[in-house]
C-alpha cells in the first residue's frame, strides 16, 4: 500500500462563505427541494425572520411584511433598523452581531451571530437596506460576495430592515417555495407574539390569545374529550387537551423558535403534567396513560438559550430559566400550580381527563399480553437480518447533524425491488425495509392488531416506534412501491397504518412517498430519467439520434446502478402532509371506510380532471387508471 503523506499544503484554511457553502448542513441542516416544511429554503427564511421577531420582542415594530414570488424572498421589518455603519459586518462577518450583548436582545432566539450570514452565502443574490433616522445604506452580494457598497443616502422610510434573497440553484437543485408551509411557519410567529401582525403575499396574520389560537387551529375537526386548557404566566405559556388519536401530540417553543424536536422544557412539560394529574386525582396512574393521545404547545421564553444545533430544533439540557432557576423545576412549578387549581376549578375538564386516562388504561392492559407475545416473536424473526437491512447513523443517534437529517427508511415490497434498493442504498444513512406482500388493511382496528400481524410489527420495531416516535430511528420514512395499481394498493394501506396508529410521524414530517422514473430515454450520447410522458417527450427532442424508450412498469426493474441515481442527493420525495384542520378520523372514514358513490366519484373525476388537455397516450392511461378504480371499487 502506497503511503499518503499528510504535511502542511493539507491545512486548508476557508472564508466564512467558503465553509458555508461547502458544509451547509451544518448551518442549515438537509437542503431539500422544498417539498419538506424542515428544508433548507425554510430555514434560510427562519433566519432573517428570527431578526424581525427579536426587534418586536425587544419593544420595536409592530408588522413584518413577507412576499414570497416566484424563487424569491422579501422581508420587511419596522424596528430599530441595523446600525447602518455595521449593515454589511452584520451578514457577512462570521460572529459579528448584537446579539452577544444579553441587554440588547436578551431573550434572543439567535445568539451566535450566523443566521444571516448563512442566508447570504448560500444565496444566488442577497440584498440588505437598512432604514433608520432619516439614513439608509444598502448592500449586495452574490454567493456572498459583495458587489455593491454604495454610501449612506437619504430616505424618508419608516425605521427597519429589508432583505431581499433568491437561494443559490447550484445548491438547492430543484427547489420550490411551497407556500403553504411558509404560511405554517409565519402563523407559528403570530401565535407566539401576541399583537404582531404579518403580512404575507397580502394576507394578514395575527393571533390575540397566543397558544389557544394555535391550538384551536391544530385540532380544528377534531372532536376533544375537553376544551383546550390555556395557562399564561411570565416567560411560560401552556396550552392542552387530550383527544381521541393515538399518540402524543406536541408544538413546542422557545423564544419563538418551533423546537421540532422538543428538549428540556418539553421534557419538563411532560414529567410535569404526570406528577400533577397522580396529585390531583391521587392515584398513580401510568404515564403512558396520563399522556395517550394529549395535545399540547409549549412556549417558554429564557435568556441565552443553548441549542443541540444551529438549526435550534432542540433545547440544549444547559438552558437556565429567569432568574438562574432551572428550566426544569421552572416549568415544573408553574405546572403544579396553574394546571392544579384549573382542574380544581373546572370539575367537568378534570372528569372528562380522567376518563381518557382511565380508557387509555383499560387498552393498555387489554393488549399486555399479545404485546409480550409479539416482542419474543419480533425477536426471533431476527428483524435485522430478514426483514430490515439497516444502515450506521440513526435519526436517535447523537451523530453529526447532516448525517442524521439523512437516515432514511425505504418501505418496499417484493425480493426484486428490496435487492436493488439494497445494493443502491448509502449504507450509512439509508436503510430497507421488506414486505411480504401486501399489508393489511387496518383502517378502523385497535392497536393490538399490530401486535398480532406480523408484518405490521416488525415495521413498528424497525422504526422502534412501539411507545412513540421520541425513540424514532429514521428521520425519513419513505414508502416506495411501483407505479401501478397493485403498487398504490400497498402505499395506501401503508397511510392507512401510520395514520391510524402513528399519526404523529405523518404530523411531523416524517412520511414521504419516493417519486421513481416512468421511462428512461437514450441513445448513445446522453441518458435521460423521465417522471412524466411530458418529460419523456422533452428528452426525445432534446437527444439528436434515435432514442431508445424503456417504460419502467416496476421497480424491480431498474439496476441497482440506475436506482443510485434516484436515492441519492436528487431523490424526489412527496411529503405526506396533514392539511390544517383535517381530522384525521375522518380522512380514514371517507377514504377507507365503506365504499360509498360519493367516494367513488370523487376518485374518479379527479383522476378524469385535465384530460381534455392530455395528448392520446396520456389520455390512455388515465383511462386505465380510472377503469382499474372502478373495478376496485365494485
Amino acid at each position: 500500500m502506497a503511503e499518503v503523506k499528510y504535511t502542511e499544503d493539507d491545512i486548508k484554511s476557508l472564508d466564512w462563505k467558503e465553509h458555508i457553502r461547502l458544509r451547509p448542513g451544518m448551518y442549515i441542516g438537509k437542503l431539500g427541494d422544498g417539498a419538506a416544511p424542515d428544508d433548507g429554503i425554510y430555514v434560510l427564511i427562519k433566519e432573517v425572520i428570527d431578526n424581525c421577531i427579536d426587534e418586536f420582542t425587544m419593544g420595536y415594530g409592530k408588522q413584518v411584511d413577507i412576499t414570497c414570488s416566484g424563487g424569491s424572498v422579501e422581508i420587511r421589518d419596522y424596528g430599530r433598523g441595523v446600525p447602518l455603519g455595521k449593515v454589511v459586518e452584520c451578514v457577512s462577518r462570521i460572529n459579528t452581531g448584537a446579539k452577544y450583548d444579553s441587554k440588547a436582545f436578551k431573550k434572543s432566539v439567535g445568539l451566535n451571530g450566523v443566521g444571516t450570514k448563512a442566508v447570504n452565502a448560500l444565496s444566488d443574490l442577497f440584498f440588505i437596506q437598512s432604514f433608520r433616522d432619516g439614513k439608509s445604506k444598502l448592500a449586495e452580494f452574490r454567493k456572498g460576495v459583495i458587489v455593491k457598497d454604495p454610501p449612506l443616502s437619504g430616505t424618508s422610510e419608516e425605521n427597519g430592515t429589508l432583505v431581499r434573497f433568491t437561494p443559490d440553484a447550484s445548491i438547492f437543485k430543484h427547489y420550490e417555495y411551497h407556500l403553504p408551509h411558509i404560511e405554517n411557519q409565519l402563523w407559528n410567529y403570530a401565535y407566539l407574539n401576541a399583537g404582531l401582525k404579518i403580512r404575507f403575499n397580502n394576507k394578514v396574520m395575527v393571533s390575540k390569545n397566543g397558544l389557544l389560537d394555535l391550538l384551536g387551529r391544530k385540532t380544528e375537526g377534531e372532536e376533544l374529550r375537553y376544551p383546550i386548557i390555556h395557562l399564561k404566566g411570565e416567560d411560560i405559556e401552556i396550552a392542552m387537551t387530550h383527544g381521541n388519536e393515538y399518540g402524543e401530540q406536541y408544538y413546542s417553543f422557545v423564544n419563538g423558535q418551533n423546537t421540532t424536536q422538543g428538549g428540556t422544557h418539553l421534557a419538563a412539560f411532560r414529567e410535569a403534567i404526570v406528577e400533577t394529574v397522580r396529585n390531583h386525582f391521587k392515584k398513580e396512574y401510568d404515564p403512558k396513560d396520563i399522556r395517550a393521545s394529549i395535545i399540547a404547545a409549549v412556549s417558554v421564553r429564557i435568556e441565552e438559550p443553548v441549542f443541540e444545533s444551529q438549526t435550534k430544533t432542540k433545547l440544549g439540557s444547559q438552558a437556565i430559566a429567569p432568574e438562574g432557576q432551572s428550566l426544569k423545576s421552572f416549568v415544573s412549578e408553574f405546572i403544579t400550580s396553574q394546571l392544579d387549581n384549573y382542574l380544581h376549578k373546572h370539575p367537568d375538564a378534570a372528569s372528562a381527563l380522567q376518563a381518557r386516562i382511565q380508557q387509555s388504561e383499560r387498552e393498555r392492559k387489554e393488549i399486555a399480553g399479545v404485546r409480550k407475545l409479539a416482542n419474543e416473536r419480533a425477536k426471533k424473526a431476527n428483524i435485522f437480518n430478514k426483514k430490515l437491512h439497516d444502515c450506521r447513523v440513526h435519526f436517535s443517534d447523537k451523530a453529526d447533524e447532516e448525517l442524521r437529517l439523512a437516515t432514511t427508511l425505504f418501505i418496499t415490497e417484493g425480493d426484486s425491488a428490496s435487492g436493488s434498493l439494497t445494493k443502491a442504498r448509502n449504507v450509512q444513512t439509508q436503510a430497507v425495509f421488506s414486505l411480504r406482500g401486501k399489508p393489511l388493511n387496518c383502517y378502523g382496528m385497535s392497536k393490538k392488531i399490530v401486535y398480532e400481524n406480523e408484518e405490521l410489527n416488525l415495521l413498528q420495531h424497525a422504526l422502534d416506534i412501539e411507545d412513540g416516535i421520541e425513540n424514532l430511528r429514521f428521520n425519513q420514512v419513505v414508502i416506495s412501491t411501483d407505479a401501478d395499481v397493485d403498487g398504490m394498493h400497498i402505499r395506501l394501506l401503508l397511510l392507512t397504518f401510520f395514520l391510524q396508529f402513528f399519526p404523529d410521524l405523518v404530523r411531523n414530517g416524517h412520511l414521504f412517498i419516493l417519486e421513481t422514473p416512468l421511462f428512461r430515454v437514450r441513445d448513445k450520447q446522453q441518458t435521460f430519467y423521465c417522471y412524466s410522458i411530458r418529460e419523456k417527450e422533452e428528452a426525445i427532442a432534446a437527444l439528436r439520434g434515435k432514442p431508445e424508450i424503456t417504460r419502467f412498469k416496476g421497480l424491480g426493474e431498474i439496476s441497482p446502478n440506475e436506482f443510485g441515481r434516484f436515492i441519492g442527493n436528487d431523490m424526489r420525495l412527496e411529503p405526506v402532509m396533514l392539511q390544517e384542520g383535517t381530522a384525521i378520523e375522518h380522512i380514514l372514514e371517507y377514504y377507507m371506510g365503506k365504499n360509498t358513490p360519493d367516494r367513488q366519484e370523487f376518485i374518479i373525476e379527479n383522476l378524469r380532471t385535465g384530460l381534455d388537455e392530455l395528448r392520446p397516450e396520456e389520455v390512455m392511461v388515465n383511462e386505465e387508471a380510472v377503469e382499474a378504480v372502478e373495478t376496485l371499487e365494485g
